[in-house]
């Protein structure tokens, strides 16, 4: 059930927190199925903790990490494009939005061309929905936000049940859709397209196929920022499934699969070794130079692009691309 919390200007903020209670025990039934499982692999959802929150905002600030760069420059550069887009009095969507840093170029053209506007992000956490939203507001007027914390998928059920009213443009920024296989990604793009009526649209991140080296670079910085991401998961198991692995123990490993055009990140095992899962009362094998895969992050071309769009009830209407044409961002208009 959503439980709905007034945490500043009440009259402009509403943050429904979609409780479930199994939360807990899908993490501790995903990690022991992940880690008996042949390969060995952990979902990334559950990167997200605090630390693992604060991270993934320092890799975006990495030399090596070029895809917030270049999204930043195009929605400085196109975002009044971007909202000029879709015709009508619009409402504001984020799907996984969290420190919401990126959204403001599009929240400050929408209100070049409308009054005032309803923003509506989802995340999965709560905490970075209070921060984002209190930090909006102190600098939007005019902004409203009614805000949802909860995977992607509680948060689209919640919102189907929302009245019709203006053109919705949804984003989904950053490369997120690059961490979803095809299967799953069609899976959320039709989630997606069904809380959105005909005509309205979403602004879709994609980074690009390119180099390995650059890919590579990009998922595993010189300085470890990104391995330590990686091996942050390793003591949130150990934190909260009473578990004792030595991070370590571990070493990140990103290598790009061209056949597949997908970076893949593992941690991989520095020695043979034991890791003690309390929470089931089980021993973890491991060999020396054995894998969890962590992660892996798509790649697109826009002949993909434009597939996947027509697969799941859009069709790519316009992208716009940085100046070195590493990143895309796409506008898939929801079509019959």
């Amino acid at each position: 059930m959503a439980q709905t919390s007034g945490l500043a200007s009440a009259d402009r903020l509403r943050i429904h927190e979609l409780a479930r209670e199994e939360a807990h025990d899908n993490f501790a039934e995903d990690v022991r199925a992940g880690l008996t499982s042949r390969p060995k692999k952990l979902m990334p959802k559950y990167f997200y903790d605090e630390l693992g929150s604060k991270l993934f905002e320092a890799i975006c600030l990495l030399p090596e990490y070029y895809p917030t760069r270049a999204e930043d420059e195009i929605l400085a550069r196109y975002a009044d494009e971007i909202v000029n887009s879709v015709d009508g009095y619009k409402t504001l969507l984020e799907m996984g939005s969290g420190s919401a840093a990126k959204t403001q170029s599009l929240i400050e053209a929408l209100l070049r061309q409308q009054a005032d506007l309803l923003y509506i992000p989802v995340d999965i956490s709560a905490t970075a929905l209070e921060t984002s939203s209190r930090v909006l507001l102190q600098s939007y007027p005019q902004l409203r936000i009614e805000a949802y914390a909860g995977d992607y998928y509680d948060g689209l059920a919640a919102l189907r049940d929302r009245p019709a009213g203006a053109r919705t443009l949804a984003l989904f920024l950053g490369s997120n859709i690059g961490n979803f296989d095809a299967g799953e990604a069609d899976r959320f793009l039709r989630a997606l397209r069904k809380v959105l009526s005909v005509g309205d649209a979403l602004l879709l991140g994609a980074d690009l196929k390119k180099e390995p080296a650059v890919l590579e670079a990009a998922y595993d910085d010189a300085l470890g920022v990104t391995a330590a991401f990686d091996r942050n998961l390793l003591v949130r198991i150990n934190r909260e499934l009473e578990a004792d692995f030595d991070p370590r123990a571990f070493r990140h490993v990103a290598t790009y699969n061209q056949e597949t055009g997908c970076v893949e990140s593992y941690l991989e095992s520095l020695r043979e070794q034991v890791v003690w899962l309390g929470n089931f009362d089980m021993d973890i094998r491991f060999e020396e130079g054995e894998r969890i895969h962590t992660e892996n992050s798509y790649k697109y071309d826009l002949d993909g692009l434009s597939r996947m769009a027509a697969q799941t009830g859009f069709t790519r209407a316009r992208t716009w691309l940085d100046e070195q044409e590493q990143f895309s961002s796409n506008l898939f208009l929801a079509v019959e």
